[in-house]
């Protein structure tokens, strides 16, 4: 006969005892709830094509997110990214024309196992005046007038939409789209030691920018077509590493940083303009830089069809700069309590006929830019420095800093 002993039989005993007192638990505590932190890039759209990003900052576990019409009729906005994730991401959306006169709202729904959280956007009514968009007062932003039929974008270090400061980091790089044109009027961008960093470039190309439909965008997956160049507005080289991350420099392969350029005008004083405007940020403690292209100067060409679209080659190329130094040295206006400033302009005729010639030869005030441009460039500088030294920056005929 088989023995039994006291410990098999009292085991199970204990441990129903031991679940009866509460000392053994097959249950966790359940954590408290917390709805997803989100943001949106904006809430209040124009009555066109618009594209907006909700941003998943923290989450969790996995989350979805999804559109519950309010007003107007639905599927007015569509999803242009996935709508699902893990902890944190971002989602795409674009909204259709209006083409009513009356305004419309949707929200915003994410959602995870611990509650959800949600936020309202409005489409303006059809013949609404286009807001000005999301410019930030950063000292290189020109104007960005709301009635000039352009779409205003900004990036951070990881190629992603700008939304602000404390949900993107720093800035990377903006600019002033042309969804007719097909490129960006300017891109404007800070630059330094520190932002531009170290490395290679990615030859990242046929990636698309998230701040515009990607159907307004040229495919630059290889060339132009009709023996034109991939030419950058903010340089590869200016965005090549930040953090030990290269998706800064990945973004500046977007379309909505190309425009065709002549190949020799592109490798020569185009190039050798980029080199010295690093140069110019190694001598001070950050540079401000606007680069933009000139279609009232006509066009030089078009590009082939290659891309999806055939592009103008603009007529003229431009970029305008501001120094700012922490010390005062000559030719440099501020004070202690806001720093000092200097600033010069390019004007470059896009005609392989000037390829091997010297950029100095096309340099000029900013003011004198601005008459060319009729653009009014660095427009939050007075609110740094005061409207009298801001104008004394950009009257000022370049000084031998930056010859």
């Amino acid at each position: 006969m088989r023995r039994v002993s006291l410990r098999q039989i009292w085991a199970p005993v204990a441990v129903l005892l031991a679940l009866s007192l509460g000392l053994v638990s097959c249950e966790k505590t359940p954590p408290a709830d917390k709805a997803p932190e989100i943001s949106v890039s904006q809430t209040m759209l124009g009555p066109g094509k618009t594209q907006f990003t909700v941003v998943i900052k923290k989450a969790e576990g996995t989350w979805t997110s999804s559109v519950e019409y309010l007003s107007g009729e639905d599927a007015w906005i569509t999803a242009k990214s996935p709508e699902s994730g893990s902890v944190h991401g971002m989602v795409m959306y674009e909204a259709a024309v209006n083409p009513v006169e009356e305004q419309r709202s949707a929200r915003i729904v994410v959602s995870s196992s611990a509650g959800s959280t949600s936020v309202t956007v409005t489409q303006m009514a059809a013949g609404s005046e286009v807001p000005s968009g999301k410019a930030g007062k950063w000292l290189e932003m020109p104007e960005t007038p709301a009635d000039a039929g352009f779409l205003f974008g900004a990036h951070d270090m990881n190629g992603d939409p700008y939304v602000s400061r404390t949900v993107s980091g720093i800035r990377n790089w903006s600019c002033w789209w042309s969804p007719s044109e097909h490129l960006s009027m300017w891109v404007a961008y800070p630059l330094n030691s520190g932002l531009k960093g170290s490395g290679n470039r990615t030859e990242a190309w046929g990636l698309f920018d998230p701040c515009f439909p990607k159907e307004d965008q040229p495919d630059c997956a290889y060339t132009y077509g009709g023996g034109w160049t991939r030419g950058h507005q903010i340089p590869s080289a200016d965005r090549l590493r930040y953090n030990g991350s290269q998706k800064c420099n990945e973004s500046t392969f977007y379309p909505t940083n190309m425009t065709p350029q002549e190949y020799d005008f592109n490798s020569n004083i185009w190039a050798n303009l980029e080199g010295a405007v690093r140069t110019y940020s190694s001598k001070c403690d950050t540079l401000y830089v606007v680069t933009g292209c000139d279609l009232k100067a006509g066009a030089y060409g078009w590009s082939g069809g290659n891309t999806g679209f055939r592009v103008k080659a603009p007529g003229a190329y431009w970029k305008a700069v501001v120094a700012y130094k922490k010390s005062s040295q000559l030719g440099f206006f501020g004070s202690s309590s806001d720093g000092y400033f200097c600033g010069c302009a390019f004007y470059l005729p896009h005609d392989k006929s000037i390829a091997y010639g010297n950029y100095l030869d096309y340099m000029m005030s900013i003011d004198n830019l601005e008459k060319k441009l009729g653009v009014d460039l660095f427009v939050n500088l007075p609110d740094r420095i005061g409207a009298d030294k801001a104008a004394s920056v950009e009257s000022a005929d370049p000084v031998s800093f930056w010859k």
